[in-house]
């Protein structure tokens, strides 16, 4: 490419006046990208979430996993980094109460217990430690519903049973084969062939001589013996035997020509 069109564009040129010319030469600074300074302070203070986390997990509940917290505080410290002017110098401070605020509120959305059990279980988990570490052993009931001041009853009643309850996502704990989750409810195919061959059983009941019927009707309906149906038909029981099997043999073969 040729240089020529450059040097005709600047045959008119004048030299720039002198004030217009910088004392100093030309340098480049780095311009801060606006929200620059607020991701700064976001990582200078993870640290802090992570701690207040796990100190909120340890001493208050473990119903919330500690990740759970985590995420808590950080929408918190990505909220509070917006009033880091205001707060100027006491900004840590705010910021420390703003965190635990937060996770602490979580807490009592998600808390499937009262207070006054939250404080018994306390209680109770602190007495088993204060009782372990003073016998070297797991102590048992007696002792610590003595340590507690309370009757072994009331032990069982308010303090053992104070634990709160916990929810699992149910992808974690589903699995086809697992009996809690098994359906006993027959299928379409099989309420289908049921039904079918209640409607064949009913037919074939009807078919049948009208004591057999009756008898079919005494035993399995009205849940009588062979003794009462003998009494009721005015035969004795050796004779309804009889009339039962031949019911059964009329109707298994009636059942087995529509299977």
């Amino acid at each position: 490419m040729s240089a020529e069109p450059m040097k005709l564009a600047f045959t008119d040129a004048h030299p720039a006046p002198p004030g217009m010319i910088p004392p100093q030469p030309l340098t480049y600074t780095r311009v801060t990208r606006p929200g620059g300074d607020q991701e700064a302070m976001i990582r200078q203070y993870l640290p802090l979430v992570r701690r207040i986390a796990w100190h909120v997990h340890g001493s208050m509940s473990t119903i919330v996993d500690i990740e759970d917290l985590v995420q808590i505080g950080l929408v918190a410290l990505v909220e509070a980094v917006g009033q880091a002017a205001e707060q100027g110098a006491q900004f840590r401070a705010y910021l420390q109460t703003r965190l635990r605020g937060a996770m602490i509120d979580e807490l009592r959305r998600q808390a499937t217990t009262t207070r006054g059990a939250m404080r018994r279980r306390r209680q109770y988990q602190a007495a088993i430690a204060t009782l372990t570490a003073r016998t070297g052993r797991t102590p048992g009931e007696a002792a610590l519903a003595t340590e507690l001041g309370v009757s072994v009853d009331k032990l069982r009643a308010d303090y053992e049973t104070a634990d709160a309850v916990r929810f699992e996502s149910m992808d974690d704990v589903y699995a086809d084969d697992l009996p809690w989750f098994a359906d006993d409810t027959p299928d379409a195919f099989e309420q289908l062939a049921e039904s079918d061959l209640r409607d064949a059983l009913i037919a074939a009941i009807g078919a049948l001589p009208e004591r057999e019927a009756q008898v079919v009707q005494l035993y399995y309906v009205e849940e009588l013996n062979l003794e009462e149906i003998g009494q009721v038909l005015g035969v004795g029981s050796a004779r309804v035997c009889q009339i039962k099997a031949a019911a059964h043999a009329k109707l298994k073969k009636a059942l087995a020509r529509k299977i």
